[in-house]
């Protein structure tokens, strides 16, 4: 009888040591979980401000980039104007010569080789 006694003994600290142990591992468990939530939180945070400086750099090269087009596409020479203009309005004044003939309803306008006959 005796026997069993310290065997009930025995097995009774066994038994605290391995609830201490678990509820040591436990609280172990859950400080990691929360150090690991801090983090995930961190690192949400971090991604974050990483994606609005992102796309406040994107709109500074965008900016940046439109300020380099204009200054790359200077305005023409005036000289240029003056003879594109003149081009159009000669352009324009021989259109209703060509315009029969380019729709079949005519012959070479006066003054054009015919490329038939060449």
């Amino acid at each position: 009888m005796t026997s069993f006694f310290t065997q009930e003994i025995r097995l009774s600290k066994r038994h605290e040591e391995i609830v201490s142990q678990r509820l040591m591992l436990l609280q172990q468990m859950e400080s990691k979980f929360g150090d690991q939530n801090k983090e995930k939180a961190s690192q949400i945070q971090a991604a974050e401000t990483a994606f609005k400086r992102n796309l406040s750099l994107l709109k500074d090269i965008e900016a940046a980039e439109k300020s380099l087009q204009t200054r790359i596409q200077p305005l023409p020479l005036p000289e240029v104007v003056s003879l594109e203009t003149l081009y159009w309005a000669s352009v324009e004044e021989c259109i209703p010569k060509w315009e029969q003939f380019l729709l079949g309803r005519a012959p070479y306008p006066i003054g054009v080789e015919n490329q038939n006959e060449a």
